[in-house]
């Protein structure tokens, strides 16, 4: 697999122009060149510009990195104090298992991450995050479906085995149907929202992806839910998603519908009264903790 330098920015947030710069003065990255002069850059100098990166962002001249051999860099990332420090470098290193299809090593990672610090914070300190790159791999094509499922089968049963771990549910608390309408697929989120309602013990039917309207009309009408929630990270078309939307809306009778992900932070705010935006996972914990 390899990389152009507009991958490499997005994957660090180190832009091109100094990336150039850094490959001039310092000797840390030596990509390969095609015939028309195009920089490409292997899995390995990924991962090197990424643990650069993290370094120079928590105070380590460039200089001074560039005289450590890889051993030397390692080290000293784990030596790095700041929380945030230490949940990057977990992504850094979730990134170069994906790209090197290394799922053991994965699935050992997110393991001890739990261990450390919790579902909880391990979800939205670290995984969130990798998604977020994750999601760029994606867009560029440098990450095969093989790959994505790979990532997502294994966040899935984190998610899944914390949510068996929970108490049963209230009987007279509001009930909510969870569900992705058709085409989508990304149920991660979805799950993660699963267990939150789950661990303040609230009831939740929980249908996964690719749900057809008629079988939400059918479940609504059969089970009378207060609430509804998706969680949609992409929808085809903005005329298409108001029809799912006044459809939902209409035939949600007494009932609220919510929406969180990527498309609701691209609409903000609903025009319909019984919809309603969770535009962050901090107003989606917000939302859920007032319930009562």
């Amino acid at each position: 697999m390899s990389f152009t330098i507009k991958e490499l920015e997005s994957l660090s947030g180190i832009k091109a122009h100094t990336i150039r710069i850094w490959e001039q003065r310092y000797h840390f990255l030596r990509p390969s060149r095609t015939s028309t002069n195009i920089r490409r850059y292997n899995n390995e100098e990924l991962k090197t510009l990424l643990t650069v990166a993290l370094l120079n962002k928590y105070g380590y001249k460039i200089s001074r990195i560039d005289e450590m051999v890889p051993e030397q860099r390692t080290e000293a990332v784990l030596g790095l104090n700041q929380p945030d420090a230490k949940d990057e470098f977990i992504v850094n290193e979730l990134i170069g298992c994906t790209v090197d299809l290394k799922s053991h090593e994965l699935e050992h990672l997110l393991t001890k991450e739990i261990q450390r610090q919790g579902i909880e914070k391990t979800i939205s300190g670290v995984v969130f995050r990798f998604l977020e790159r994750v999601g760029i791999l994606w867009q560029t094509n440098r990450l095969r479906p093989v790959q994505e499922h790979l990532v997502s089968a294994i966040i899935r049963q984190k998610i899944i085995f914390a949510i068996g771990g929970l108490p049963l549910p209230q009987n007279n608390a509001p009930l909510f149907i969870l569900f992705l309408p058709e085409g989508e697929h990304h149920e991660i989120g979805l799950l993660y929202v699963y267990y939150l309602l789950r661990k303040k013990s609230l009831p939740v039917i929980y249908l996964g992806a690719n749900v057809p309207l008629k079988d939400m009309d059918y479940i609504m009408q059969a089970k009378r839910p207060q609430y509804v929630y998706s969680h949609l990270t992409s929808f085809p078309g903005h005329s298409k998603f108001q029809r799912f939307l006044q459809h939902l809306s209409a035939n949600a009778t007494g009932c609220t519908v919510l929406l969180s992900g990527f498309v609701a932070q691209l609409v903000k705010r609903s025009p319909l009264a019984n919809v309603a935006m969770l535009q962050s996972l901090d107003a989606v914990q917000t939302y859920i903790q007032a319930i009562s």
